[in-house]
């Protein structure tokens, strides 16, 4: 059973992470689900993980099965072929899985190589015609290294690259290039970048050939374009003119500049040039795009409600005239009449930036802290002052007054007090009543102490109070009370009166035990050697007990989980493994014999019915058979 269960659940674990570990289409970005579509079937896919999920199941439900099989297997031969039977059924549904697990196997390796794409940063989208320069772009203004063949289809599938710009990092996404047919004749190499185009929030870069190296005219290229447009709405589209070292716009003629126009005119496109081989205006087509998208995302988040949440949080407050007086602003006659700073006039005055470039510039140049210091004496400006001077505070002592008036100070507060200018009626007041205050805690607190000892005499269960709390005397609660302004007297002539009373009832009770006392009585007697005469005979017939009782026990009511299966083979018939001493037949007792067919028994017991024996010792005679042929006799 343990064999069947370990196999079903290490088949249940691992189907559980396969349908763990893979992405369930309905739960992950809509790119992703779309390029997954795109790449491995979303039925194929789908129907693959529902049957490794249906095998699960049915391993489940089998090792089940044959653990409640196992449970009524009357022999081991019987349990070992119910074991075989699980385990082949549980490997001939995993052998059926075979094709399933294969394609989930390739899926799994192809998407550990898909490139990590982030669907909501800032992203620039290359895309146009296979062979028009898009990887040769993506190798010059990112960190990638995409291949560069001279013929089409050399990118087969999504490639990422990152740079930086304005301190922020951007994604680069190379996608293959696309033909100009229906969108149900692409193959899958060009619908990953149909599906990029349809869900990425990013700037598109359309590149186009002039040149026509690409194999595609340039007619072909904007009717592409023309095709695929509505992929870029809400998006900044950017047409990116290449390898105009070979072929410039201005060299093109005038119906192909009619076409380009027109797609500038009516889509607000804007057109840029540039040549990945001499690398002119590389640079400049990655500005552009990055500075076009960084617009476009703040144009799309102060659109809806966004914009009056921003402009809550600006607020210019302006100041309500509280009544029609003109209340202008005040301007120093000084700061008024001061002539304004010209740095070209030889007598303005010099300022630190002046001193600073007369003085040998920055880093030669000190500023004077101390050159404005107020002072009796200018010279004392730059004297060196200490902190501490023979352990005092200099700065305690910068007032020559200071010791004479705090002199007075003090001399002013003696007189006070002396005149009782702080004591009032309300202070004594208080101090009465802050004395009352503490002589009724006391006694409150005297009160719940003995209430807690006198529930404590009540109860059955006593508390452990503290010795503090126990060991209090009559002579400590009365100093107490007199400590505190009470009469004690009352509570001492209580206490003798108790202490009397209580030495009187003592020698009372003592004499009435001792009239009243019992005979000494011996030890309480064993119950369980009652009716035997010592040790011996009470262990002879507890031996005797557990015999009688050993039928009954064999017979006993079990309960109703346990189901009784006859045994065809039981293993103790073709096996002896019971060791010497296990056990004692001597105190067996011997059975009457009466038995008209002798060869029913052995040898021995044959040859003691024929001796005319009236009884036969089983217990010698025939061991075996005695110990599993008793009871049946007895029936």
């Amino acid at each position: 059973m343990r064999k069947v269960k370990f196999t079903q659940e290490n088949f249940d674990e691992r189907l559980k992470g396969i349908l763990d570990e893979f992405p369930k289409l309905d739960d992950i970005h809509p790119f992703y689900a779309d390029l997954m579509n795109v790449l491995y079937d979303k039925d194929h896919y789908k129907l693959a993980l529902g049957q490794m999920n249906t095998a699960r199941h049915l391993i489940d439900q089998v090792g089940k099965d044959y653990v409640r099989l196992l449970k009524f297997g009357d022999s081991l031969y019987r349990c070992k072929q119910l074991k075989k039977a699980a385990m082949g059924r549980m490997a001939t549904i995993m052998r059926r899985q075979k094709d399933s697990l294969a394609y989930l196997e390739q899926v799994r390796q192809h998407l550990a190589r898909l490139p990590s794409i982030d669907p909501n940063t800032r992203t620039l989208l290359v895309c146009g015609y296979p062979n028009v320069g898009k990887s040769s772009f993506m190798n010059k203004i990112t960190r990638a290294d995409v291949d560069v063949q001279p013929y089409a289809f050399t990118t087969k599938s999504l490639f990422v690259g990152h740079m930086d710009y304005k301190y922020l990092r951007w994604q680069v996404i190379d996608t293959p290039g696309i033909l100009d047919h229906p969108l149900e004749d692409r193959n899958t190499i060009e619908m990953q970048s149909i599906t990029a185009l349809a869900h990425l929030r990013c700037a598109v870069l359309y590149f186009i050939d002039l040149s026509e190296r690409c194999g595609y005219s340039i007619k072909e290229q904007v009717s592409l374009f023309h095709s695929i447009k509505p992929l870029f709405a809400n998006k900044p589209v950017i047409l990116v003119i290449n390898k105009i070292d070979a072929m410039k716009i201005e060299d093109i003629s005038a119906e192909d500049r009619a076409l380009l126009d027109q797609m500038v005119d009516n889509d607000k496109v804007e057109m840029l040039g540039m040549s990945c081989y001499t690398e002119e205006g590389v640079m400049n087509v990655k500005q552009t795009a990055c500075d076009r998208l960084l617009q476009s995302r703040v144009d799309a988040k102060m659109k809806g409600h966004k914009i009056n949440d921003i402009l809550n949080k600006i607020h210019l407050t302006k100041p309500a005239a509280r009544d029609d007086n003109p209340r202008l602003p005040f301007i120093p006659v000084e700061a008024e009449n001061k002539p304004k700073y010209d740095p070209k006039d030889p007598d303005r005055i010099l300022l630190e930036r002046d001193l600073e470039a007369q003085n040998g510039g920055a880093g030669v140049f000190n500023v004077d802290l101390k050159k404005k210091y107020l002072l009796e004496n200018a010279d004392w400006k730059y004297d060196v002052i200490p902190e501490i001077w023979q352990g005092k505070n200099i700065a305690d002592f910068i007032d020559a007054d200071i010791q004479e008036q705090l002199d007075e100070l003090e001399r002013e507060e003696e007189r006070l007090e002396a005149e009782g200018f702080y004591n009032s009626d309300e202070e004594e007041q208080d101090s009465e009543d802050e004395a009352l205050e503490a002589t009724a805690n006391a006694i409150t607190e005297h009160n719940k102490l003995t209430q807690i000892q006198s529930r404590l005499k009540t109860t059955k269960n006593k508390a452990q109070l503290p010795k503090t709390a126990l060991k209090r005397t009559v002579s400590e609660m009365s100093e107490h009370m007199e400590s505190l302004g009470l009469d004690a007297s009352d509570a001492r002539a209580r206490s003798r009166a108790v202490k009397r009373a209580r030495s009187s009832s003592r020698g009372e009770s003592i004499a009435r035990s001792a009239s009243m006392a019992r005979p000494e009585t011996s030890v309480v007697r064993d119950r369980t050697m009652s009716g035997v005469r010592n040790v011996k005979q009470k262990m002879e017939s507890e031996r005797v007990r557990k015999l009688a009782q050993r039928m009954p026990n064999l017979f006993a009511k079990r309960g109703e989980s346990d189901r009784e299966i006859k045994t065809k083979m039981p293993k103790h018939l073709f096996s002896n493994k019971r060791g010497n001493g296990k056990t004692d037949w001597s105190s067996e007792p011997t059975v009457p014999m009466d038995i008209e067919t002798p060869e029913f028994f052995g040898p021995k017991v044959r040859n003691a019915l024929r001796a005319n024996a009236t009884s036969v010792d089983l217990p010698k005679l025939c061991p075996s058979f005695f110990r599993f042929g008793l009871h049946f006799l007895q029936l």
